[in-house]
């Protein structure tokens, strides 16, 4: 571990140098990049400082005591070391979380797409369900959700509804409700009391910025149209509602949540930009084999990962097998606990990948 932080701490000064370098400063896109990576290699130089302290005291703590013939200072020196020992081993693991391979698009904002999948009428409505869990979920984490676009179901929900969550740290924790979720209820149009599987389907995109995804606005089919749903006169009867069609990927984006043309076509641009990272990202890592094969982190909006019995009050992760009986608050947007345990399995397994294991020294 202390050969890793040193090649860290090598690295953080090669890039506070590179950083005040004019041509850097010309090249935003570069700036940006080495700035970030300032940022994430700061905290961990600062911890393993302050690691490095303490083995320093552990050090000269021991010598005292190999020398000092006092009983009362000895006794002192020990219980300094007692504690010494202590921080030295919360340091060690708090700095083997820190050198676990980081998600660059955990402290990004999200697209998050919430589709009715098979189940009808049911299913549109369980996926309105699970959008008011996710409302509620971002109130909680005093995070900021947009409405983007929708299609109302027949019966009620949204056979699809795509939103926009911007905060703190918003990508590294929502991205582990991208999967399908299942329902397993008696519907409301259900006239004999039977229970009906259901499903929707969740995907988490990470916003990306002009620096992180280059569109060339001539690849792109521009379409207006009218507003439909709620929003009042002007949004119905005015052509404000955008559509983007990327040519070469065939990817369609659009929003027509607001009354302003501009600011659909903004926030379409960030949905097609989202759309296609994810493309690209999964052929990069079928490319070079590096998709890992973890189901915690995969973020594959095919894996069944959660399911809801009604009947037994029960929410299940197929993910980790972790279940709780308590269906009706997890609805109300108590999914913190979920989101936990995912992570900590996830930290697990990224610390065997980074031969961090919770036994190295």
């Amino acid at each position: 571990m202390i050969d890793k932080l040193e090649d860290i701490k090598k690295r953080f000064e090669e890039v506070s140098e590179l950083i005040v370098q004019p041509e850097t400063m010309a090249d935003m896109k570069l700036y940006a990049k080495l700035n970030k990576e300032y940022k994430d290699l700061d905290k961990i130089v600062k911890k393993y400082e302050e690691y490095k302290n303490i083995l320093d005291n552990i050090a000269n703590t021991k010598n005292m005591l190999s020398t000092e013939k006092d009983p009362e200072f000895r006794d002192m020196a020990k219980m300094e070391l007692e504690e010494l020992e202590e921080g030295k081993k919360a340091s060690e693991e708090e700095l083997k979380v820190m050198l676990i391979p980081k998600d660059p698009n955990d402290s990004k904002n999200v697209i998050m797409e919430i589709r009715a999948g098979a189940g009808g009428d049911e299913a549109a409505i369980f996926a309105g369900d699970l959008y008011r869990l996710y409302q509620r979920y971002a109130e909680m984490m005093h995070w900021k959700m947009d409405l983007m676009d929708f299609t109302e179901g027949t019966s009620g929900g949204y056979k699809e509804i795509v939103v926009n969550v911007s905060g703190e740290d918003v990508f590294g924790k929502l991205k582990y409700e991208s999967g399908v979720h299942r329902v397993q209820r008696v519907p409301a149009t259900e006239t004999q009391g039977r229970i009906h599987t259901s499903a929707a389907s969740v995907a988490v995109l990470p916003e990306m910025e002009d620096v992180d995804v280059e569109l060339n606005m001539s690849e792109i089919k521009k379409e207006t149209y009218c507003s439909s749903g709620p929003g009042g006169q002007s949004v119905n009867t005015t052509y404000s509602a955008v559509r983007l069609t990327h040519l070469p990927t065939g990817i369609v984006a659009q929003c027509q949540d607001q009354k302003s043309q501009i600011k659909n076509l903004e926030k379409a641009m960030n949905v097609l930009r989202a759309r296609i990272y994810e493309v690209e990202l999964q052929k990069h890592n079928e490319e070079v084999g590096a998709q890992r094969k973890s189901m915690v982190g995969s973020g594959d909006r095919s894996d069944k990962i959660r399911t809801y019995n009604y009947p037994q009050g029960r929410v299940t992760d197929h993910r980790i097998n972790y279940t709780v009986y308590n269906l009706p608050n997890v609805m109300d947007g108590n999914i913190g606990d979920f989101i936990e345990q995912l992570r900590i399995a996830d930290n697990a397994e990224r610390m065997k990948e980074g031969g961090l294991a919770a036994s190295e020294k």
